[in-house]
């Protein structure tokens, strides 16, 4: 289930399910992972992210989510993962496309459309990624009143 996805922008992404897990991929360049599992020995950070649930520490998923996203559109490849690809994964790409533009109400229907029509297992996610947008939105007003 290795899914290349493209953001509205053009920002791309590979979304991997734990069992397509290749230790040694020239393709790779960053991972994002959502499952303690992964055991990454690439360039990477894992989340504490519980199957079907949400981030143990949202601020953390927020800012690493940022992180991972400004790597892809600057071009690096970045691979997002978790056990079975659809919950958390669906869950972090939803918030990646918000980033590229897409409303935060239409996140999940874009996922669903343009990479599996199951991600995003749960309403908790579901209500995650509108939280997600509401924190990005508020950080991005502190940092203009900051300026």
């Amino acid at each position: 289930m290795v899914r290349f996805v493209k953001f509205p922008n053009g920002t791309e992404i590979r979304a991997a399910s734990l069992s397509e897990r290749r230790e040694n991929d020239e393709w790779r360049g960053f991972g994002l992972y959502l499952d303690a599992a992964w055991h990454p020995s690439w360039h990477s950070h894992v989340l504490g992210w519980e199957d079907f649930g949400l981030p143990s520490s949202p601020t953390q998923a927020v800012d690493e989510i940022l992180s991972a996203y400004m790597r892809a559109r600057a071009g690096e490849h970045v691979e997002v993962g978790c056990k079975g690809g659809l919950g958390r994964t669906g869950t972090v790409i939803a918030c990646m496309a918000f980033l590229a533009g897409v409303a935060p109400e239409e996140a999940v229907t874009w996922v669903r459309r343009n990479y599996d029509q199951d991600a995003v297992e749960t309403r908790e996610q579901e209500q995650w990624v509108l939280w997600f947008a509401a924190e990005v939105g508020r950080r991005d007003r502190l940092a203009e009143v900051g300026r």
